[in-house]
């Protein structure tokens, strides 16, 4: 899986340097250097959909079960995003480290697990009605060429959308501890102890979604904020490169940029796939390559000022934990 993860991101950054080259490196780069600082500002403004993404994965913790302060959360978005995004973690590799801080702040396994995966079910269904958002204002709007795209984009979407749903409701059938029980059954007993431990997972799943006004939160106020504000990033780095569009337009890119991604989770940073997808989302409404180009530049930039320094924070948190339990088993 590793290898796999590297000859894919390898492959996607040969399709990105085909598509700077392929089109005009000097206007791309240009573009990039009249931005300047501005790139930078960009950049930063994303610790704003961070915060908001605390804000929600937090409230989905119960505030009985030892939950983390604010602050403690914005730490683990930025940890999560960090390896999530630069790593060929198949976007789950955050999710692992996640857990780990979060039963080391002294979160019970179950409920931690059980924040970690509501998270992820409610975050696919705020995804999936972003992306019928953003294809609903390329029909909208169609010339022959966006009508085109948004109605590849609308069956991709009426593909995964029964998939996407058992995925977000699939608590209710008790997944992990029929998963477990089964290969207690295949290892003769040998994992009794983890069918347990699955039941409390399963339940901690099940009393998060019970908590409907936390739900309905999450999906109407806390996601869309967070959507609005990660647009925000794209309608300053545009503002910046010299073109001038619409919040709504910023939206619209951004919710099928991140359907994009997502749909090629297995590319370590959606390498090639995130610049193809920007030509084609920005070119249906009337950016040209190179501007779209230059955006997934200022995408990269926000890659590298966030979430490169993310990767270190995450590994001297592993460093400082790991030096205690060192000391602990050289004691006498």
């Amino acid at each position: 899986m590793k290898h796999l993860g590297r000859i894919a991101a390898l492959a996607g950054l040969l399709v990105s340097l085909w598509l700077v080259w392929h089109d005009n490196p000097g206007a791309v780069l240009g573009a990039l250097r009249a931005a300047g600082a501005g790139l930078l500002l960009a950049a930063l403004t994303h610790v704003l959909p961070m915060l908001a993404n605390a804000c929600d994965w937090r409230s989905l913790i119960r505030g009985g079960a030892n939950r983390p302060g604010l602050l403690n959360m914005l730490h683990l978005v930025w940890v999560r995003e960090s390896v999530n995004s630069m790593l060929p973690v198949a976007r789950i590799g955050g999710e692992v480290v996640s857990f780990r801080m979060l039963k080391r702040w002294g979160v019970r396994p179950s409920t931690a697990v059980g924040s970690i995966v509501v998270d992820m079910q409610l975050t696919v269904i705020s995804q999936l009605l972003f992306t019928m958002v953003g294809i609903g204002f390329l029909f909208a709007h169609a010339h022959s060429d966006t009508l085109r795209l948004a109605g590849q984009l609308a069956w991709g979407v009426v593909v995964l959308t029964p998939l996407l749903v058992l995925f977000a409701l699939v608590q209710h059938a008790s997944p992990f501890e029929r998963i477990t029980r089964a290969l207690n059954h295949m290892m003769s007993g040998k994992l009794a102890a983890l069918v347990g431990q699955s039941a409390q997972i399963d339940q901690a799943i099940k009393l998060i979604w019970r908590r409907r006004g936390v739900v309905l939160r999450y999906l109407f106020f806390w996601q869309p904020l967070q959507c609005l504000l990660t647009s925000l990033e794209i309608w300053l780095a545009l503002h910046f490169l010299g073109v001038q569009v619409t919040l709504v337009e910023a939206v619209v890119i951004e919710s099928l940029i991140q359907a994009i991604s997502s749909a090629a989770f297995f590319v370590p940073g959606g390498l090639g796939v995130q610049e193809g997808g920007f030509i084609l989302i920005g070119g249906a409404l009337g950016l040209d390559p190179s501007t779209c180009l230059a955006l997934a530049g200022a995408r990269r930039i926000r890659d590298l000022v966030m979430f490169v320094p993310g990767l270190i924070a995450w590994q001297f948190a592993e460093s400082s934990n790991r030096a205690p339990e060192r000391a602990f088993e050289r004691a006498p």
